[in-house]
């Protein structure tokens, strides 16, 4: 029993790696199970033995890919002075990352349109913008922010992270781009700031 678990979590690791690898380079569109199965050196029937549909696929690789995404983010702002500080950390790491390569084809690119709205919306609201509401909790506890409703002031504040990702994402100069949206944003949480 035991070295069947072991054969089956190795495949399906093997087949999200595989995965991750060709939605990050080629894209959703562009990425067949037949070459998921190929990468993977898996036999086709297995991929569709531990995922029914390629988008099924892709969605487990959406799911660690932001998982891995805020695993990053967290490491890079634990030195930050307080929590509003964190939290424009936090997203200039996001741009940077969703902005360029794999991250941002997988992310970004495909994500909403592979998911639709809704489903990415929740897959996020796991990883990344599941930060924005206790991130902004922890403001209001600690009194730098004005109580006020979190939902809502979340949403708007998570709503302009992503726009933003997304127009660094379809821009040349993303370096710059990325610098520029963090410089708003962080203008945005510094207006929230009690003084």
């Amino acid at each position: 029993m035991a070295k069947q678990a072991e054969r089956r979590l190795a495949t399906t690791e093997a087949i999200l790696k595989a995965g991750r690898r060709l939605f990050g380079e080629r894209g959703f569109a562009a990425t067949t199970m037949d070459d998921i199965a190929e990468s993977a050196r898996v036999a086709k029937g297995a991929v569709y033995h531990h995922f029914a549909t390629k988008e099924a696929v892709f969605e487990a690789v959406f799911d660690s890919v932001s998982r891995d995404l805020v695993a990053d983010i967290e490491r890079a702002t634990r030195s930050e002075r307080d929590v509003l500080a964190a939290m424009v950390a936090g997203t200039q790491h996001y741009f940077a990352a969703c902005a360029k390569g794999p991250t941002g084809q997988i992310i970004l690119r495909d994500g909403p349109a592979v998911l639709g709205w809704e489903r990415w919306r929740e897959i996020d609201a796991e990883h990344f913008g599941g930060k924005f509401p206790r991130a902004l909790a922890a403001a209001m506890d600690a009194g730098l922010i004005a109580r006020q409703p979190i939902e809502p002031l979340s949403r708007l504040l998570l709503g302009a992270v992503t726009e933003a990702a997304v127009a660094c994402a379809g821009r040349p100069d993303v370096i710059k781009a990325g610098s520029e949206y963090s410089l708003a944003f962080k203008s945005l949480l510094e207006a929230l700031r009690l003084r």
